[in-house]
């Protein structure tokens, strides 16, 4: 099962890069199209890659929609590649239906 998400403090997105990539991406992709909400992923599927800091199966999601700032949020899920990515894409989706609620 996906890991709790830990929503980001604009201060812990100044302070990371890879914290505000996420956002930045969602908005970047709702200012190119037509869509009402976008959202995006970014992180560490594996097997390589990880640091201390930076485990496997860490995982930013970013959400825009229009109208309001893009925001990001923070996961850790467990298992190998496939079943990060597969994690990842059930919670972007489920972000994504939280979003547009």
């Amino acid at each position: 099962p996906p890991g709790p998400a830990t929503p980001l403090t604009a201060t812990a997105t100044r302070a990371s890069p890879a914290a505000s990539a996420p956002a930045a991406m969602a908005a970047g992709a709702l200012a190119r199209s037509a869509a009402d909400a976008a959202v995006s992923a970014t992180g560490i599927a594996g097997p390589g890659g990880a640091t201390a800091n930076k485990p496997v199966g860490l995982v930013y999601l970013g959400w825009a929609r229009r109208g309001s700032p893009a925001q990001a949020e923070r996961h850790v899920f467990a298992g190998d590649r496939g079943a990060v990515r597969l994690a990842t894409v059930r919670a972007a989706l489920n972000l994504l239906l939280r979003v547009l609620d």
